[in-house]
C-alpha cells in the first residue's frame, strides 16, 4: 500500500468496500453477456428512482467514451459543441469528441471560474452566421463540477437550457464528479438534470470510489436508438457489463455516493480554508486550485506532498484535489504546510 501524500487525481483513490462486495456478488455462475443479465437490466428503473423520472442508461468504462459517444449522438460530423475552453473535452480527451462525431468541432465560450452563462452563450449564438458555408450549432456540453471545481447551480443550467433549446441545441452534461457537484448543492440529483433541461448526462463513480464505472443517461429517450448503434460500433458495448452495473447500482442504492462526496468535499474545504488568499477559484467540490508560485511548490514537494502543476510550470499555480479517501493525516499534514508558506 502507498503511504505516499499523493493530491494529484481523486483516480488515484482506492475502490470502496461497497463497491468491491458488489462486483464479488455478481462474480457467480454464468449471466448473460452484452448487457442482458438482471444488474444491467435494473439500472434503468434504479437510476430512474435515484433521478425522479423515465430515463435510459447505459454502462461504460471510462468518462472519455461515455463523454464522446453522448456528444457524437447529438452532433452530426458537420455541427459545433459548444463548451468552457477549459472542459475536459476541450483540454483532456485528445480530440475524442472530433473522432467519435467524424469531424464536429468544439466552439469555444469563456466563462468566469470554468462556468458558461445563459448570457454568454446566447451571444455567441446570436452573434454567429450561420449557413451552408459553416459548422451548424447542434449542442451544449457543461461540465457539473467544472474542471476549476465550481458547481452549477439549478437555475444556472436552466437558464443555459433554455437559450440552447431556444436555438435547436441539444445539452450534455459531464458528469465526471457529479456526487461532488449535488452533495455541495444539496439538491436533488433531478433539479441540475432533466428538470433544468439536461438532455444526456456522463454520470461518473470511477472517481467516487467505484473501479471503473461510468454511465451515459439518457433523459431524452428519443436519441437513444441512435447512441445503441455508436456505442457498439465503437467498441464499447461490454461483454461482461454486469460487473460495471453492479457497482453503478451499489454506488447509488447504498448510498456511497453522497458519503463519498460529501467526505471529499469537506476535506477540499480544508484545504482551500488554509490556502486563505492563494486560493485562485471557490471551492465547491473536491479539487483546490492554489496560486504557490515557484518556490512554493518547491517547498510542499520537498515535503513529500505529490499534485500537479496547473497551467504552464511557470504559472506557479497548483491543483490539490482530495479523494474520498484521503488520509485525514495528510490533510492536516497540507493544511499547515499551506499556512507555512
Amino acid at each position: 500500500m502507498s503511504h505516499a501524500k499523493r493530491f494529484f487525481s481523486d483516480n488515484t483513490a482506492s475502490i470502496c468496500a461497497e463497491i468491491l462486495e458488489a462486483i464479488a456478488a455478481a462474480n457467480g455462475g454464468h449471466e448473460v453477456a452484452y448487457g442482458e443479465d438482471p444488474w444491467t437490466g435494473r439500472l434503468d428503473e434504479v437510476l430512474g428512482e435515484f433521478f425522479g423520472t423515465e430515463l435510459r442508461a447505459f454502462p461504460l468504462a471510462t468518462g472519455t467514451a461515455a463523454n464522446a459517444l453522448a456528444l457524437a449522438t447529438l452532433t452530426p460530423p458537420y455541427g459545433a459543441i459548444y463548451c468552457h475552453p477549459e472542459a475536459h473535452i476541450a483540454v483532456d480527451e485528445c480530440s475524442a469528441p472530433g473522432f467519435f462525431t467524424g469531424g464536429a468541432q468544439l466552439a469555444l465560450v469563456g466563462g468566469e471560474h470554468a462556468k458558461l452563462t445563459a448570457e454568454a452563450l446566447a451571444a455567441t449564438l446570436e452573434g454567429q452566421t450561420v449557413s451552408v458555408h459553416s459548422v451548424q450549432p447542434a449542442a451544449v456540453s457543461i461540465s457539473q463540477a467544472t474542471e476549476f471545481g465550481t458547481a452549477y447551480r439549478p437555475a444556472e443550467v436552466a437558464a443555459l437550457c433554455e437559450v440552447a433549446h431556444e436555438h435547436g441545441l441539444h445539452v450534455h452534461m459531464d458528469g465526471a464528479r457529479f456526487a461532488n457537484a449535488v452533495a455541495y448543492l444539496g439538491c436533488h440529483p433531478g433539479d441540475v438534470t432533466w428538470r433544468a433541461g439536461v438532455d444526456v448526462l456522463s454520470f461518473g463513480a470511477t472517481k467516487n470510489g467505484a473501479m471503473a464505472a461510468e454511465a451515459v443517461v439518457f433523459f431524452h429517450l428519443g436519441l437513444v436508438r441512435d447512441f445503441e448503434l455508436r456505442r457498439k460500433r465503437a467498441g464499447h458495448l461490454l461483454s461482461k457489463s454486469r460487473f460495471v452495473a453492479a457497482q453503478l447500482l451499489a454506488y447509488v442504492e447504498s448510498g456511497v455516493w453522497r458519503r463519498n462526496a460529501l467526505r471529499a468535499n469537506a476535506l477540499a474545504q480544508s484545504i482551500g480554508e488554509a490556502a486563505g488568499s492563494r486560493l485562485l477559484h471557490p471551492v465547491q467540490a473536491n479539487e483546490v486550485f492554489v496560486a504557490l508560485g515557484a518556490a512554493g511548490k518547491a517547498s510542499l514537494r520537498a515535503a513529500g506532498f505529490e499534485f500537479y502543476d496547473w497551467g504552464s510550470p511557470a504559472s506557479g499555480a497548483a491543483r490539490l484535489v482530495a479523494s474520498w479517501d484521503q488520509d485525514e493525516r495528510h490533510v492536516a499534514a497540507l493544511c499547515a504546510a499551506l499556512a507555512a508558506i
